[in-house]
């Protein structure tokens, strides 16, 4: 079914907006995924901050003129069916998205990104992004060697403590 101009402006400067705002764009093709799937993918998107788009690749070519750090990214891989995952928070929550999700339908292939900066990504480098922890996961475990001389120190000096603990236990006399 055919849109009219209107709504394809409408599109266009949505897409503007969120790629202009954009971290991390993934695209993927989509050949034969229902859309009740699609609908499961998109909540589970929304939940990690990330927005699914479904939209001509025509138009997203036309958003991508307009925002100022990606009027030279390539478009000569937007072909087929594909959607767009697109992300303002995180540089790797799109391509993890849609890496956990094609993990139960093979039909969703990555077909590649592009990063806020402009920079045109394939889809092994795609691949490779959603393979990299979390950024939750990445904290945390910063956290844990920071605190890890902290758990040592404590462990040492607690071991010292219950040391002469079961040294007083030992000589004390028997009630």
């Amino acid at each position: 079914m055919a849109i009219s101009r209107d709504k394809k402006q409408t599109l266009v400067k949505e897409l503007t907006d969120l790629l202009s705002n954009s971290k991390m764009t993934v695209f993927a093709q989509y050949n034969g995924i229902d859309v009740k799937s699609l609908q499961v993918l998109r909540r589970s998107a929304r939940e990690a901050g990330v927005t699914i788009k479904v939209v001509k690749n025509r138009l997203v070519r036309v958003a991508l003129s307009e925002v100022e750090s990606m009027k030279n990214v390539t478009t000569d891989n937007l072909t087929g069916q594909l959607l767009y995952a697109i992300s303002s928070d995180d540089e790797v929550a799109p391509a993890q998205i849609l890496s956990k999700f094609a993990k139960n339908h093979p039909e969703l292939v990555f077909a590649g990104g592009f990063s806020g900066e402009g920079v045109n990504l394939s889809a092994d480098d795609v691949k490779s992004l959603a393979d990299l922890p979390s950024k939750e996961q990445l904290i945390a475990e910063v956290v844990a060697q920071l605190l890890s001389p902290v758990h040592d120190t404590t462990n040492a000096l607690s071991g010292n403590l219950h040391g002469l603990l079961d040294g007083l236990a030992e000589k004390a006399p028997a009630a």
